[in-house]
């Protein structure tokens, strides 16, 4: 029964591992999206409903699997479908893939981990889950973390679904809503021949501007310490 509780983890790892020796990753580039960019325009234009389902479960199965791919898949999004519906495509299929990881590490490892902690991670846990949603939200917005260790670790800390589900979804739209608006402008690029390089779309002003989000969305937890202190 113990083992059987690992298999999700099991299939998600050897599905990965075959993902990358066969080299399939290359599929999740700019290259490959330009020298496919007509098959997918035609196929999205004929079947626009089953496009967006089938780029919803491709997306979410990247996420899921962590592979190196979000940001061409968001790119990808706002090519295909328009910054506002592919930014909505995009965010709801990065939200499933992550609540899938989580699900996953929480009911096989993270339960495990957790019980054999010691003082200082029980203390961490208390910690992240009196402040979690907000934590989470600032580690989403801030660009500088990557997305598969931010979907692990607040599983492997306790951190209920719900406000999970929550802070990933409102944290990734800011960033998600400008790499799709990027993305709704690539055929112009791709027409052009012009080389793309995706540290472009990241500028000195928007990180900037995600890092400001991100610490606005830790105000309530330092109130919340302050007024704890005065008391």
């Amino acid at each position: 029964m113990r083992i059987t509780r690992f298999l999700p983890l099991a299939v998600l790892v050897a599905v990965t591992a075959a993902i990358l020796l066969l080299g399939l990753d290359h599929y999740l580039s700019l290259d490959a999206l330009r020298e496919n960019r007509q098959v997918l325009q035609d196929f999205v234009a004929d079947h626009r409903i089953g496009a967006a389902l089938a780029y919803v479960a491709a997306y979410a199965a990247v996420v899921a699997l962590s592979l190196p791919g979000a940001t061409v898949m968001t790119l990808a999004g706002g090519f295909l479908f328009g910054w506002a519906m592919g930014g909505t495509l995009a965010v709801l299929a990065a939200t499933l893939g992550a609540a899938l990881v989580f699900l996953i590490a929480r009911s096989t490892v993270g339960d495990a981990l957790r019980n054999r902690a010691g003082p200082f991670l029980r203390r961490m846990e208390d910690g992240f889950r009196t402040n979690a949603f907000h934590y989470l939200l600032f580690l989403r917005l801030v660009p500088a973390f990557p997305f598969w260790a931010v979907n692990l670790a607040p599983a492997l800390l306790g951190m209920p679904l719900v406000p999970f589900v929550a802070a990933t979804a409102i944290g990734i739209i800011p960033g998600t809503l400008v790499f799709a608006a990027f993305g709704a402008g690539l055929g112009d690029l791709f027409a052009a021949g012009t080389e793309i390089r995706l540290a472009e779309v990241l500028s000195p002003t928007l990180i900037a501007a995600l890092a400001g989000l991100g610490l606005l969305a830790l105000l309530p937890v330092a109130v919340r310490k302050w007024r704890e202190r005065r008391q």
